[in-house]
């Protein structure tokens, strides 16, 4: 549990900085150089004979280059995309899923035939891939490095308020979004890691567990399709009752796991659960951009997904430990579905928030325009006093 955790902690907790580097250098560099070196900490976890090392190879290098390069994927789509940015996302976000489909019978065939080790290295050259892949990252959007220094120019760092940029959370419904998610997520993870121990605990080996995790896909590949267009069709901020749904019906169908007594009852399960969890990763980057707008998405983007870090690397070994304590993964199930019930309830006061914020934003400049007319009408009146005096002097000369 914690190899698989401390990997998928590590590609949110480094976000933060990829955040600041992209921002600085671009997407195209911050891409390309992530992919090599999740390429070497993939093909070093190759070589390893226990799983100490794994840690290191693949919970931190590798994750971190895999950080590297999922961030960038994401910010360049604003980019290019404006009117329809939640279906491009959820085209973008379906690539994943449609690996999640495949990946787990190829991996099947990969490992019974040439072992772990050398899967790995067949696992390398979707690595490869990927690093090719960031060569066709063009911006349209000038970086830090070309504002300060110009292309041809010496770079000039920026000062630090503008390589960290802490002004995001200076709105209160970015604030609530930025913490509301993380706390949802605490439970999000759990099924992911340990629904197969469940099953082989529940069922033995006369059930395909593969089949789980390709309803997963499908219906995620499915759900950010559909709910990013659907996206596209919510005005502002109310796109959060999207996640709101998502993670209602995710912590739902987490409490449901330990119920189902028949295989078939498992599967519809993952069917939803996989469903609207397309809805909640789609819809992220839409939300983010209403919420503190297209100039500082980079960063808000990457703090939410460094907060989001802590929660998924801590849940499964906490589920983990529950488990070698009861006997049992019910009790964790029925504990994982607390957390998004809870946060989703939170998200709910968002768009209340940011139509209040919006409210108090378009009255500033009436109230400045308001006080200008004052200052004018102030400064005829004295301006006609003083004319008078003058006009009667000239009068009596």
């Amino acid at each position: 549990a914690w190899v698989s955790s401390l990997s998928m902690g590590m590609v949110f907790f480094c976000s933060p900085i990829v955040s600041i580097f992209t921002d600085l250098f671009g997407c195209r560099k911050v891409a390309v150089i992530g992919a090599a070196v999740g390429l070497v900490g993939l093909l070093s976890s190759s070589f390893v004979s226990t799983i100490e090392p794994l840690y290191f190879t693949y919970g931190i290098v590798f994750a971190c280059g895999c950080s590297f390069a999922y961030q960038p994927s994401l910010v360049i789509l604003g980019h290019y995309f404006k009117k329809r940015l939640g279906l491009v996302n959820g085209i973008v976000t379906a690539g994943s899923s449609l690996f999640t489909v495949s990946l787990p019978f190829l991996l099947r065939v990969l490992i019974d035939s040439v072992d772990l080790f050398n899967t790995l290295r067949v696992l390398c050259i979707l690595m490869f891939v990927l690093f090719l892949a960031g060569f066709t990252y063009k911006p349209l959007v000038p970086n830090t490095k070309d504002k300060e220094g110009g292309k041809k120019g010496k770079f000039k760092l920026p000062p630090a308020r503008k390589i960290c940029n802490f002004s995001v959370f200076k709105v209160l419904s970015y604030r609530i979004w930025a913490f509301g998610i993380p706390a949802a997520l605490f439970g999000y993870f759990v099924p992911y890691v340990h629904l197969m121990n469940h099953v082989k605990d529940r069922f033995g080996d006369s059930v395909p567990e593969e089949v789980l995790l390709l309803c997963l896909g499908i219906t995620s590949g499915v759900g950010r399709l559909v709910f990013g267009r659907v996206a596209d069709y919510i005005p502002g901020a109310k796109k959060i009752y999207l996640q709101v749904a998502s993670f209602f019906f995710i912590g739902l169908m987490s409490m449901m796991i330990p119920l189902c007594n028949v295989f078939g009852a498992l599967v519809a399960v993952c069917l939803f659960m996989g469903l609207f969890d397309g809805c909640f990763i789609c819809i992220m980057a839409p939300i983010a951009f209403e919420l503190v707008g297209a100039q500082d998405v980079s960063q808000a983007i990457g703090f939410l997904l460094g907060l989001m870090s802590v929660p998924m690397t801590v849940g499964p070994p906490i589920a983990g430990l529950l488990r070698d304590k009861l006997g049992t993964y019910d009790v964790a199930f029925y504990l994982a579905g607390v957390p998004p019930l809870i946060g989703g309830a939170i998200l709910c006061f968002i768009p209340w928030v940011h139509e209040r914020q919006k409210l108090k934003e378009r009255a500033k400049p009436v109230d400045g325009e308001t006080t200008e007319k004052m200052l004018e009408n102030e400064s005829t009146l004295v301006s006609d006093m003083t004319e008078k005096p003058v006009k009667e002097l000239d009068s009596g000369f």
